[in-house]
């Protein structure tokens, strides 16, 4: 697999401001860099915007919309309150401004799943973020209402919008028990973006809840051989890369941090062959 960009995503640096970061991530050969709303909620984005590109990045996408589904506003109290702010309205016109080609979006509040309806909102979604110029990369994550591969992707063949697609994240499909066949069965084109990390023996869907305890590549019990070759059976060249919640990775300085986490980039893409 040889993906369009190299990414550095918010997470693998998440305690440094968003500046601090970009000298770092092209010196370690990424070409990119997702963001947060929180890392420039309070920024001038076009300021933020030229520092990117005079550092001779791109930002790949922003994430994440946590408010597109009904009753996610109104979800009962969670880790995640934080980010009931983070609605449309608020993200398109930001991930506009900042250049990004892709907003990723999720339901992390548990809500039940339901194909039909989610699938509904995601069209919706989708349309609103074509008039700002963008893709939506729908996120599964195991600890909410779309939480595996399968399901993910019923949405976004649903809602049959020309701008939806997929997140792939390795710890999360790896958590959520989905299946390498399907993987390998989805039109590459569908894949927007590929977030990469191990996770450890006693990791169950909750790990979400438990943000420092995911491992590098190669370091864990995810399989990158096959999950690589899957991902390679697609055809995509989405934008790839690290997306750590590491205390460790945190501790290093910040060019250490993002040279291990090329090396890691490289071991996975190093990894499998379409079968």
């Amino acid at each position: 697999m040889t993906p369009e960009q190299r990414v550095l995503y918010s997470g693998s640096q998440r305690l440094l401001p968003v500046l601090d970061r970009l000298a770092p991530a092209r010196a370690a050969g990424f070409d990119a860099v997702s963001l947060w709303p929180s890392d420039v909620r309070d920024a001038d984005l076009a300021e933020v915007r030229d520092a990117v590109a005079a550092a001779g990045l791109v930002v790949s996408e922003i994430e994440v919309l946590c408010c597109w589904l009904p009753g996610q506003a109104d979800a009962p109290p969670s880790q995640w309150d934080m980010l009931k702010w983070q609605t449309p309205e608020r993200m398109l016109p930001m991930a506009q401004a900042l250049g990004a080609h892709t907003i990723s979006a999720a339901e992390l509040f548990g809500l039940p799943f339901d194909g039909p309806a989610m699938a509904a909102s995601f069209a919706e979604l989708c349309r609103r973020a074509a008039d700002h110029g963008l893709r939506v990369a729908l996120e599964f994550v195991p600890s909410g209402g779309i939480f595996g591969l399968a399901e993910a992707w019923e949405v976004v063949q649903r809602a049959d919008a020309p701008n939806g697609g997929l997140m792939v994240d390795s710890s999360h499909f790896q958590t959520s028990g989905s299946s390498l066949d399907l993987l390998a069965s989805i039109p590459g084109e569908r894949i927007y973006s590929v977030q990469l990390a191990d996770v450890p023996a006693d990791a169950d869907a909750q790990m979400v809840n438990k943000m420092q305890d995911r491992l590098m590549p190669g370091s864990g019990v995810i399989d990158f051989a096959a999950f690589m070759a899957a991902l390679s059976a697609t055809g995509t060249t989405a934008p790839t890369g690290i997306e750590m919640f590491s205390a460790a990775l945190d501790a290093l300085p910040p060019a250490q941090a993002a040279l291990e986490c090329a090396q890691a980039l490289d071991y996975c893409l190093s990894q499998g062959t379409p079968k």
